[in-house]
C-alpha cells in the first residue's frame, strides 16, 4: 500500500496548473458517492447515505445525513437517526416484509452426499447453474412477511418451496415488492422459469399474493417480455414497466397501468425507452427518466384514468446532464440525483414550473472547486448511411488548439446502453481527458434516446453499421488540426470490448493502441459459456450449430473478431474478470494468447475476484495506473 501512496504521490506532485489540481486516479478514489435514502413523513426533510471509499480497507465507509429540501446546512446523524418511511411495512402498519435466500435444492455435493462434508462440487442436470458472477448453490431469494411483533422464524414464505427468484438476481432489491394499498395482498417480480426456459427467456411477471387464501395470481401472464419495479399510485392504481418482445432484454420499456381491470400503456405512441419512473402524489401523472440525444432527462406522462383521452408525453428537463433517479415529489416540484462527465451524483430540486434545478446537496462541491475541468463538447457526423450521429469529445484541461493531442475512440459497452452524461469510476472522461487525453465518444447505433429504430439497430448486426459509425466519428475528429493522426488509440468494455477486439482486424493502421476489458472475443465460445442465453440468441439471431440461419451463421463468422485476428498488427492490454460469467474467462485468455503468439506487444491483466465490472477499491487503483501506463507506453 505504502508503494501506491509513493507512486501517486509523485504523480500529482506534477499535475497543479494555475492553483488548481487535475483529476487523477488517486483523486477519483476520493470521490464521496451519494445515496437518497428517502424523505421524513413531513417531506420536508431529505435523508442520504455517503460512501467514502477507504483504501486500507479495500471497502467503503458509510455515513448518514440529513437535509431541508430547501435547502440549508447538511446535519451528521447515525442509521438509526433516518427516519424514512418504511415501505415493507404495510400500510395498516400491521405487517413487515422482507426478503432471504431458501435452501430449495440440493447441488452442493456436501448436501447431496452427506457423508461427504468436505466434498467440493456441484452437480447440475439443467442450465442456470451461474449468473452474473456467482454459482447457484440451491438457495433462491423469497420474499417473507410476518406480524410487527413476530420473530423473523416465524416469518410466512410466499414462495413456499418454489425455485424462483424475488427479488430478482442479479440485481434486484425490495423494488421487486410492495404491498397493496389494503395491505391484503403482496405483488412481486419473479421469473417462474426453470434450468433451460429460465436462461432463454426474459418472460419476467409480476404476481399477487393474496394474504387470507394464501393464493397466487400472475397479473402480467399476457406479456412474454420483461415486467418490472411494481408501484401503486395514491388512488390505487398499479404501474409498471413492461417489454413486449420476448428475449429482448432491450427493447422499449413502457409505463403500463392497471386499474380496476382495464390496462394501459402511457407511453406506448412515444418514440423512447422508459429507464425509471415515479407516480405523482395526487396519481394523476408519472414522472420517469430517459435517456434523449447522450442526456438522461425527466419527462412526464399524464395518467387518464377512465377519460378516453390519450396520454401524452412531456419532456421536462433539458441540459448537458443526467438524471439518474427521481427521489420524491416535494411542495415545489421534484428531488432527483443527477450527474455529468466531470460531477458525481448531488441531489438537485426540479421546480415544476419554473423548470429550474437547484442544487441540494453539496457531498463534493468543496473537491471538485479544486479540479481544473475537461471542456464538454457535442457534435455531430454524417455517418456512412447520411444519418446524424452525436458525438460527445472530451476535451483535457486548459486546452490549447494550437497543439496536437493523443486521442482516444470510446466504446461504450451494453450494446444497448445510453452514452450520456455519466460519471463512472472507471471509464471516467474527467480521469482520462485530465491525462492529456482527448476522448471521443460516439452515440452510435444501438444507444437509446435516438429513437426506437435507432437503438434496436445494433441487434444482428454487431460487426456492421456500428463499425463504420465508430471509423466514421474517429476520422472525423482526426481532421481536427489538434488531434495527432499518429496517435489515436481504441478503448472499451463488454461490447466495448468487442468493439476493440472487432476494430483490430479492420482498423487499416487507424490505431497505435488497443484496450479491451471483458470483451467478447469468439462469438462461438461466448455462446457456450455466457450465462444469460437470451441475449445471445436475440442478439446474433441463434446458435452457431444452426447452419440453416444466415443470420446467425453472420453472426459467428463476418462478425466474430476471431477469425480477423490474422489482420491483427497493434499492441493491446487485454483485461478480463475471473467471474464475469456474462463475458466468461476465455474471451480474455484466448485474446491474450493469440495476440502473443503473433508477437504483437500486449499485456493481460486479470483480476481473478471481479466479475464484469471493477468493484473493489485497490483492484480499481491497479486498473487505472496499468490503464494510463499502457498507454504512456504505446501511444
Amino acid at each position: 500500500m505504502r508503494t501506491f501512496v509513493l507512486f501517486f504521490g509523485l504523480f500529482l506532485s506534477g499535475l497543479v496548473v494555475q492553483g488548481q489540481e487535475l483529476m487523477t486516479p488517486e483523486r477519483l478514489w476520493q470521490v464521496q458517492r451519494l445515496s437518497a435514502l428517502g424523505l421524513n413523513n413531513e417531506g420536508d426533510v431529505l435523508f442520504y447515505r455517503v460512501s467514502t471509499p477507504n483504501m486500507e480497507t479495500n471497502g467503503f465507509d458509510y455515513s448518514y445525513y440529513k437535509i431541508a429540501t430547501k435547502g440549508g446546512e447538511a446535519e451528521k446523524i447515525t442509521k438509526e437517526d433516518v427516519t424514512v418511511a418504511d415501505k415493507n411495512i404495510s400500510p395498516d402498519g400491521r405487517y413487515k416484509m422482507f426478503d432471504k435466500p431458501v435452501a430449495i435444492e440440493a447441488i452442493h455435493s456436501k448436501d447431496v452426499y452427506q457423508s461427504l462434508p468436505k466434498s467440493d462440487a456441484y452437480i447440475f442436470t439443467d442450465l442456470d447453474n451461474r449468473h452474473w458472477d456467482t454459482w447457484n448453490d440451491g438457495t433462491y431469494n423469497h420474499v417473507f412477511y410476518k406480524e410487527k411483533s413476530a420473530t423473523d422464524e416465524q416469518a410466512i414464505d410466499i414462495m413456499p418451496n418454489e425455485p424462483y427468484y424475488s427479488p430478482q438476481r442479479p440485481f434486484g432489491g425490495d423494488e421487486d415488492y410492495i404491498w397493496a394499498p389494503d395491505s391484503k395482498s403482496i405483488y412481486y417480480v419473479s421469473k417462474k422459469l426453470k434450468g433451460k426456459a429460465y436462461a432463454t427467456s426474459t418472460n419476467t411477471d409480476i404476481y399477487k399474493y393474496d394474504l387470507a387464501t394464501k393464493t397466487t395470481s400472475n397479473i402480467t401472464e399476457k406479456n412474454l417480455g420483461y415486467d418490472t419495479n411494481p408501484s401503486f399510485s395514491s388512488e390505487g392504481a398499479l404501474a409498471w414497466l413492461q417489454m413486449k418482445t420476448p428475449g429482448y432484454e432491450s427493447d422499449k420499456n413502457d409505463i403500463v397501468v392497471l386499474e380496476k381491470g382495464v390496462e394501459q400503456n402511457l407511453t406506448a405512441r412515444w418514440d423512447g425507452t422508459v429507464r425509471s419512473f415515479k407516480w405523482s402524489n395526487d396519481g394523476k401523472n408519472v414522472y420517469f427518466t430517459a435517456p434523449v440525444d447522450g442526456t438522461i432527462q425527466l419527462f412526464v406522462v399524464n395518467y387518464p384514468g377512465k377519460k378516453r383521452i390519450a396520454p401524452t408525453v412531456k419532456q421536462l428537463s433539458e441540459g448537458r446532464f443526467d438524471v439518474t433517479g427521481i427521489v420524491a415529489e416535494t411542495k415545489n416540484g421534484l428531488l432527483v440525483t443527477r450527474t455529468d462527465m466531470n460531477h458525481a451524483a448531488e441531489v438537485f430540486s426540479f421546480d415544476l414550473k419554473k423548470k429550474t434545478f437547484r442544487q441540494v446537496t453539496n457531498v463534493n462541491t468543496d473537491f471538485y472547486n479544486k479540479i481544473e475541468m475537461p471542456k464538454i463538447e457535442k457534435r455531430y457526423v454524417t455517418t456512412t448511411d447520411n444519418k446524424q450521429m452525436l458525438v460527445w469529445v472530451i476535451l483535457p484541461p486548459n486546452f490549447d488548439a494550437s497543439k496536437k493531442y493523443p486521442t482516444l475512440l470510446y466504446a461504450q459497452g451494453g450494446p444497448q446502453s445510453p452514452l450520456s452524461q455519466f460519471y463512472s469510476y472507471r471509464w471516467n472522461f474527467q480521469l482520462m481527458a485530465s491525462q492529456g487525453y482527448i476522448i471521443v465518444a460516439p452515440n452510435r447505433r444501438g444507444m437509446p434516446g435516438h429513437g426506437v429504430a435507432w437503438n434496436a439497430a445494433i441487434s444482428k448486426d454487431w460487426g456492421g453499421q456500428v463499425m463504420d459509425d465508430y471509423l466514421t466519428a474517429i476520422d472525423e475528429m482526426a481532421k481536427e488540426p489538434y488531434v495527432d493522426n499518429d496517435r489515436l488509440g481504441a478503448i472499451g468494455a463488454s461490447f466495448g470490448g468487442y468493439s476493440v477486439f472487432y476494430l483490430a482486424g479492420i482498423h487499416n493502421k487507424r490505431f497505435k493502441t488497443f484496450i479491451s476489458h471483458d470483451g467478447v472475443f469468439d462469438n462461438r465460445t461466448m455462446y457456450g459459456t455466457t450465462e444469460e442465453l437470451f441475449f445471445v440468441n436475440h442478439d446474433w439471431g441463434g446458435s452457431y450449430w444452426d447452419k440453416d440461419n444466415t443470420v446467425a451463421q453472420k453472426a459467428y463468422n463476418e462478425f466474430n473478431p476471431i477469425n480477423m485476428v490474422a489482420k491483427w498488427d497493434t499492441p493491446i492490454l487485454i483485461i478480463q474478470g475471473g467471474k464475469d460469467y456474462r463475458v466468461p474467462i476465455e474471451q480474455g485468455l484466448s485474446a491474450f494468447q493469440a495476440a502473443r503468439l503473433l508477437d504483437i506487444k500486449s499485456k493481460l491483466l486479470y483480476f481473478p475476484d471481479e466479475n464484469h465490472w471493477i468493484l473493489q477499491p485497490q483492484n480499481a487503483l491497479v486498473w487505472q495506473t496499468e490503464f494510463f501506463k499502457w498507454l504512456k507506453e504505446t501511444l
